[in-house]
């Protein structure tokens, strides 16, 4: 019987009427190994597949009316037969939660997908164009692209930096040309530039900056190229807030052709022409042409000097210059600290006179012009000129910035000029 038990509820045999008298049996079906009894004995099959209990095996004798003999967790057949729930047409019914929950899971996967698909900017402030990839607009004559203003972009007075503005000019310029098809081989060059191993590069850039836009605004850049001459090319921009439409920056530079190989200014040849003059926008400059003749300053000259400059290898860009970009920063190393602190740049003109190549040593030279003006008690703007040159003389870019007084929530002013500046 201590085998029946321990067969009978690892195994339930079938619900079925107990036989009469001293015996009980379960069919346990033929695929069953033998069996082991609680003391770990092999128990002998049977030789039909059944398990028949002898009728010696009597049911567990009684001391004092309890049972003996049998572990505890162990029942005998009548016990495993009257332990089972009546089966009825509910406890019958399969269990309807795990389907319910695939099919839950199967339906928030999806709306999730069509919501991505479906996506629209929630706030008018959110970038449209998510992948800054830009448009041609305006009959194909005008480039457009957005940015986003990252927290890495601004400066200590928590809007972005000139040279963050720049960068995002240089980057239309190359989209516009990538997006009309004319990018081959070099940086910003068309397949007939190429040819030639030509390339661009800027001799003259004007900067008028009416705001800055702080981190997490989004700005609107459009681009456009015209003739210069008959041998340059010039290049607008309008930096817009992309929420309210109002126009933050303009800026117009002049361009020419450099041999690459012999980093001489070439004319532009006449198959290059033919593929860039479909693009020419027949309009006027968005800056009127500074023309004012910027002086020659030296170390006799200057009010502030800063030597040493060296290019690092992530200033310099394909065509193996520095980029023209980075020539503001190294400009503004010499322009002293209390214009830094309590103005910002309003506008900008510089002329480039020479590339600046890895192992080139160079000095920031400024000159601080209408000192008698600095004071912030009447508003005024303050005036500088700048040389960026070599060690040993050279010229690579001169330049002339004008500054205006830092503003306190549109109101008042951060502070004044210290009393050497009156």
């Amino acid at each position: 019987m201590m085998a029946t038990a321990a067969t009978c509820a690892f195994f339930p045999a079938a619900n079925q009427p107990p036989e009469s008298g001293a015996k009980s049996s379960g069919n346990l079906g033929g695929s069953l190994p033998g069996s082991i009894d609680t003391r770990g004995l092999n128990v002998k099959k049977p030789s039909f597949g059944s398990l028949q209990a002898k009728a010696n095996a009597q049911a567990p004798p009684k001391v004092n009316g309890t049972k003996v003999g049998v572990m505890d967790g162990f029942k005998n057949d009548d016990e495993v037969i009257s332990s089972h729930h009546p089966r009825t047409f509910i406890n019958q019914l399969p269990d309807w939660s795990m389907l319910l929950a695939a099919i839950t899971t199967i339906f928030l996967a999806a709306e999730k997908q069509w919501m991505m698909l479906d996506w629209k900017p929630k706030r008018p402030d959110m970038l449209a164009d998510p992948f800054g990839l830009g448009k041609i607009v305006q009959d194909g004559f005008v480039f457009r692209q957005n940015f986003s203003i990252r927290s890495y972009e601004i400066g200590a007075d928590r809007t972005a930096s000139i040279e963050t503005m720049m960068n995002h000019l240089q980057e239309t310029a190359l989209n516009h040309v990538k997006s009309a098809g004319l990018m081959h081989g070099g940086f910003g060059s068309t397949p007939e530039m190429s040819k030639r191993n030509l390339i661009w590069v800027v001799t003259k850039m004007q900067v008028v900056v009416d705001r800055y836009p702080t981190w997490g605004d989004v700005v609107q850049v459009d681009t456009w190229v015209a003739a210069s001459g008959k041998n340059g090319m010039r290049r607008d921009w309008l930096l817009r807030d992309s929420n309210t439409g109002d126009i933050l920056m303009r800026a117009s530079s002049q361009w020419v052709m450099m041999n690459k190989e012999t980093r001489r200014l070439s004319k532009i040849p006449d198959e290059a022409r033919a593929e860039i003059e479909g693009y020419f926008v027949d309009s006027p400059p968005v800056i009127d042409d500074d023309s004012r003749k910027l002086p020659k300053l030296d170390e006799t000259t200057a009010d502030y000097t800063r030597t040493g400059l060296t290019p690092r290898w992530s200033d310099l860009d394909v065509n193996q210059h520095v980029n023209n970009v980075k020539y503001i920063g190294w400009i503004l190393e010499s322009a002293p600290m209390q214009i830094l602190e309590g103005c910002e740049l309003a506008a900008m003109t510089l002329e480039y006179r020479r590339e600046c190549r890895r192992d080139s040593v160079l000095q920031s030279l400024t000159s601080v012009l209408d000192k008698e003006v600095g004071d912030f008690t009447d508003f005024g703007n303050v005036e500088c000129q700048h040389v960026l040159r070599l060690e040993n003389g050279g010229e690579v870019v001169k330049g002339r910035t004008e500054w205006r007084p830092k503003l306190v929530n549109g109101i008042g002013t951060l502070g004044g000029f210290p009393a050497d500046f009156a």
